[in-house]
């Protein structure tokens, strides 16, 4: 337990926890290994965990292709490595995940958190809710940022259509 406390302090999600918190918090999580390419979570599959990556390295994948497509197409718009989080949205919203997760190195170890369980903690302990919630918005903020710096980048240099009026 002690190498998990020490682990989750290190976590960007978790930062300035207490000891005590991260202890708290330890007891929630399940260890689950995945191989390269296996697959997380699909886009558009119910939303109910948040994932801490313990070990190795996870794209988030959105399809490209229409809905009903057989021949999806899937991009990487991000890797994800140690010590980071995703599937936080979940935390907030039970709703649809908006991509897919894929681990992408061998024996990806991730730390799972029932949404349910970590907001009965946070209900139970606000300071720890308050702490968690603060870290989850910065996160997601930073996150936010950087895909808009991304589309910003894509509108403004790449090579406009000629055909547009």
């Amino acid at each position: 337990m002690n190498a998990l406390v020490n682990f989750l302090k290190q976590s960007d999600i978790f930062y300035q926890l207490t000891p005590t918190q991260l202890e708290l918090v330890a007891n929630l999580c399940q260890e689950v290994v995945f191989n390269t390419g296996d697959i997380v979570f699909h886009e558009n599959s119910g939303s109910k965990e948040l994932y801490v990556i313990a070990q190795g390295e996870v794209d988030i994948l959105i399809n490209r292709a229409g809905a009903g497509d057989v021949d999806k197409k899937e991009t990487a718009v991000a890797r994800l490595r140690r010590g980071q989080s995703f599937g936080e949205v979940a935390l907030v919203d039970e709703g649809l995940r908006s991509a897919s997760a894929r681990a992408a190195q061998k024996e990806t170890r991730l730390l799972v958190i029932q949404r349910d369980k970590l907001v009965m903690l946070c209900e139970t302990y606000p300071q720890l809710g308050y702490r968690l919630m603060y870290n989850l918005a910065a996160d997601l903020a930073m996150k936010i940022r950087n895909t808009d710096l991304r589309i910003r980048e894509q509108l403004l240099y790449k090579p406009q259509d000629k055909n547009i009026a």
